[in-house]
């Protein structure tokens, strides 16, 4: 145990962010440099080495986070990140982008605020860069087999890492550009900057793993001939199909999914484009979905200079405490302000958008609403409620719906989906094709980047045993795994 009188003794601090008046004039991570290390110490001592961890329940990767809070509290950062590494291939990722249930499972926040493990975790990680001590691991042997990865976000990257260090050779395909998927261009850069996906694509080339932009599965290249041509296969894909809103006047101009609006703003980033073809500047921006990925389009809106930002919830404000019917350790459904909220804007709750309406040259102008309310378990508009709000932008960040049909991938490989429309797969992440595998939000559905890379982890062990009968890789999941977080 780091201090016994630790979590008597400190209180709870976070990371400090940046003037928002500063941050929303460049789009570099929200949070102060080196706001971390100087309170890191004191409040990895709040950990209390409990007798049953629920944190590591918490986690679907079953971090050893007492562990390395040990560390963290003696500052011995190369034992910390060791340990950190057990469970996690890129914790540089979950530390800035996961929402840590792990915390929420905390047995200090029955009745105090919980340890800042997001913040302990990701203070070690980046103490390793800099220290030197995240090195390539390539393998001592070769095991001959070949494997493809179809999909480069965080499932897929856990995958091909694994895989790789167990001896075999790996082809990641991605039919974006960059290798990433969400964490490249779903991801702003205020909340990550793409350096950090940059140095781990270097430390897995120098491992071994090839990486394939600009193909796709199912158009580029036929999924069966893909089949062939590898022993095995792990289809990590993503659930890319964007939930529409079809209402009328959503044929208007200026209404666009968030993943058509997102990748855009990380396009000038990455220095593509000098202006993003949708941009939010001098317009009313309307944020459709009160989700995380709704966030990031309004924190994208600020910086590109919205003349206002609106963000629509079509369910209640959550409580700022745990209801009775969300009970610790489980995950609760609080109100969340994120830095983007902190920057500005309007949140609406209980209001469903009836339809929009457009100028004569069919651009939209405005969005009307009606506010909604639960009878009986029922969404019901409340009568007399209906009102517009201006809208020359509106974005639709209301989640996704699966992996993606329409490119041939699932037909060519004549995969079985689920009852949710999902990939399905067996208790080694096997779908009913031999030697094809998936992971991740292509055979879960949309959910956290923890569980995406707890099942790319989990999905390489089925594919290592497959290729070569038995297998030494971890499994820290099983595929109807939901935790306590769900």
């Amino acid at each position: 145990m780091a201090d016994p009188k630790g979590f008597l003794t400190h209180e709870r601090e976070i990371a400090k962010t940046r003037p928002v008046e500063e941050r929303v004039k460049d789009w570099n991570e929200v949070y102060q440099p080196g706001s971390l290390l100087p309170i890191i110490s004191k409040q990895a001592s709040r950990c209390m080495d409990c007798g049953i961890p629920f944190c590591h329940n918490g986690c679907p990767l079953g971090n050893l986070i007492p562990e390395w809070n040990d560390y963290a509290y003696r500052e011995d950062w190369t034992e910390a990140s060791e340990r950190l590494h057990a469970t996690n291939n890129f914790p540089e990722f979950t530390g800035r982008l996961c929402p840590a249930p792990c915390e929420a499972a905390c047995v200090l926040g029955i009745n105090q605020p919980p340890v800042t493990i997001k913040n302990v975790e990701v203070s070690i990680i980046d103490k390793a860069w800099d220290n030197g001590d995240v090195t390539p691991q390539p393998p001592e042997r070769l095991s001959g087999k070949t494997v493809a990865v179809i999909g480069s976000g965080p499932a897929g990257l856990a995958a091909a890492q694994q895989l790789t260090r167990a001896g075999h050779t790996v082809a990641v395909y991605e039919r974006a550009d960059r290798i990433g998927g969400l964490l490249r261009y779903g991801i702003p850069e205020f909340k990550m900057e793409k350096r950090h996906i940059n140095r781990r694509i270097e430390q897995m080339r120098a491992e071994g793993t090839k990486f394939r932009t600009e193909v796709e599965i199912g158009r580029d290249i036929d999924a069966k001939k893909l089949r062939k041509r590898y022993d095995a296969v792990v289809i990590a894909a993503g659930a890319t199909t964007s939930r529409d809103l079809p209402v009328p006047g959503r044929e208007l101009n200026g209404i666009h999914f968030a993943m058509e609006y997102l990748p855009l703003a990380n396009k000038v980033q990455e220095g593509d484009l000098t202006v993003a073809p949708i941009t939010a500047e001098g317009k009313h921006v309307v944020v459709i979905g009160g989700g995380d990925t709704g966030a990031d389009c309004v924190g994208t809106a600020h910086r590109q200079g919205a003349a206002s930002v609106t963000q629509l919830e079509i369910m209640p404000k959550p409580g700022e405490e745990r209801s009775s019917g969300q009970p610790w350790p489980t995950f609760p459904m609080l109100y969340k302000v994120t830095s983007a909220h902190e920057e500005g804007g309007e949140r609406v709750y209980s209001v469903s958008t009836t339809h929009f309406e457009g100028d004569e040259d069919g651009n939209v102008q405005y969005l009307h609403l009606i506010e909604v309310e639960f009878k009986d378990g029922k969404l019901e508009q409340k009568p007399g409620t209906e009102r517009k709000i201006p809208a020359q932008l509106v974005t639709l960040a209301m989640g996704f719906t699966g992996t993606d049909q329409e490119n041939g991938l699932v037909e060519q490989f004549g995969l079985e989906l689920d009852a949710r429309g999902n990939v399905a797969r067996d208790a080694d992440f096997a779908t009913n094709v031999p030697g094809v595998y998936v992971a991740g939000d292509a055979g879960r559905g949309q959910s956290l980047i923890v569980w995406a890379i707890a099942e790319g982890r989990s999905a390489a062990k089925g594919v290592d045993r497959f290729l070569t009968g038995a297998s030494a890789l971890p499994a820290p999941i099983k595929p109807t795994d939901r935790s306590l977080t769900v």
